[in-house]
């Protein structure tokens, strides 16, 4: 083990690692009761994506281990989830099969510029301006299911949205849980999202609206799910436009989380370059197309893995804590499946604020840079599109930088994108 992670090295041992790899578990062990929630949403079987996502979450986090030792954790993203299963399933008709299959097809893409020098060009072209929007809009996507999920925002023919019924147990609850979440991650509690659904939870027994049957069983069958996805239909269909959505919004994750993690843990080269970066890029690929494979969206680097960092973490037996605790929270399955909805739209709401925050390292001073940005952000939720938010995004920053004169600023990588948003949009 000293060998292989290079703890010594690192100025790390094994119990820091296995300490700081239970925080950042602690930190994002809530995506094991919303993931399933948002892929039944899409009509995959609950217990089966239960499982898709503990194993999904266990091989990504063994893959970034093994191959580029970071400890950084992996499992289905949040808001990559709610794009596939509202936008892509609830809103284009497209089947959860088909739209794993283009899930798979992203991993594809974006292994092959994983392993090519095309990855750094494309990285590094596109502006810090736009990856902060892209993440705040995402936050927003999020923030409206979990709105209208708890019950808060209900459609209107006159205003498109207004205030549900907010005297309503499940409302009151949920609102009382977002401020306990809120309230223990101010108090700096590990696990404060995963106690706030509990609590919440555990608050609707006396209603009559949360019914346990039990906490520990043998995990559900992966069946339903398991090798499910339809890539030839996501090809014959054309979803190009879904298929790049993934693997843009994959890309900028990954690598936005690679960065933000990398430099946290002095493990950034003095140039500002991230070591190994092809390998765990090719750990995220990988676990992209796995995760399809057994039935789940696209998995993704988590930014809760600064958590762990914080806590001393800094080579791939992180991870690997991690990943041995995904499997462990198989067995859990009766207690995540039974969490209602409005124990977990508090964790989606506050996840989105989090997710906002991006917002504040944006150029104000620049409206070049800013503008754009927040147009992508606001169109995220507005067209309920995270796709149409990145392609207006980026159209923006091409159309408002040529009109200021400064088209010479504009990246290679920004340009291309920009060209097929707009041949998108054209063809509708």
């Amino acid at each position: 083990m000293e060998r292989f992670f290079r703890l010594a090295e690192n100025g790390t041992t094994v119990r820091i690692e296995v300490v700081a790899g239970l925080t950042t578990f602690l930190t994002m062990a809530y995506v094991i009761v919303l993931n399933p929630q948002i892929m039944a949403a899409a009509g995959i079987d609950q217990g089966a994506a239960f499982v898709a996502t503990c194993l999904a979450a266990a091989i990504g986090c063994a893959l970034m281990a093994f191959l580029a030792n970071y400890p950084i954790a992996l499992a289905p993203g949040m808001g990559l989830n709610a794009y596939f299963a509202f936008a892509v399933v609830g809103g284009m008709g497209v089947s959860w099969q088909v739209a794993l299959g283009a899930v798979f097809l992203s991993g594809i893409i974006f292994f092959l510029i994983s392993v090519a020098g095309f990855r750094e060009w494309l990285i590094n072209g596109i502006p810090l301006s736009l990856k902060l929007g892209i993440a705040a809009g995402i936050g927003f996507f999020l923030g409206l299911i979990g709105l209208k999920s708890l019950g808060l925002v209900v459609a209107h023919p006159a205003t498109f949205v207004a205030m549900g019924p907010i005297s309503s147990p499940p409302v009151l609850l949920g609102c009382a849980g977002f401020v306990l979440i809120a309230g223990l991650v101010a108090r700096r509690v590990p696990g404060a999202i995963v106690i706030g659904i509990l609590v919440t939870a555990l608050a609707g027994v006396p209603f009559g609206l949360t019914t346990f049957s039990g906490i520990v069983s043998a995990p559900p069958s992966i069946a339903p799910t398991f090798l499910q996805m339809d890539i030839a239909g996501a090809i014959s269909l054309g979803l190009a436009g879904i298929i790049f959505t993934f693997f843009m919004v994959d890309l900028l994750d990954n690598a936005g989380t690679l960065i933000a993690t990398t430099h946290r843990a002095g493990l950034m080269r003095p140039d500002g370059s991230v070591p190994r970066l092809g390998r765990a890029l090719m750990a995220d690929s990988g676990g992209a197309m796995i995760g399809a494979a057994l039935g789940t969206s696209t998995t993704v680097s988590y930014v809760e893995s600064a958590a762990g960092v914080q806590a001393g973490g800094r080579t791939g037996l992180t991870a690997l804590t991690v990943g041995a605790l995904f499997l462990l929270a198989l067995f859990l399955a009766p207690l995540a499946t039974a969490i209602p909805a409005f124990a977990t739209a508090p964790a989606l709401i506050f996840v989105a604020c989090l997710m906002a925050h991006s917002l504040k390292d944006l150029a104000w001073d620049d409206s070049t840079e800013y503008l754009p940005a927040i147009l992508g952000a606001m169109a995220m939720p507005f067209t309920f599109s995270i796709a149409t938010g990145i392609g207006l995004g980026f159209i923006a920053y091409v159309a408002i930088k040529t009109g200021a004169g400064r088209a010479r600023e504009v990246h290679g990588a920004v340009w291309l994108i920009a060209v097929l948003s707009a041949v998108k949009f054209a063809l509708g």
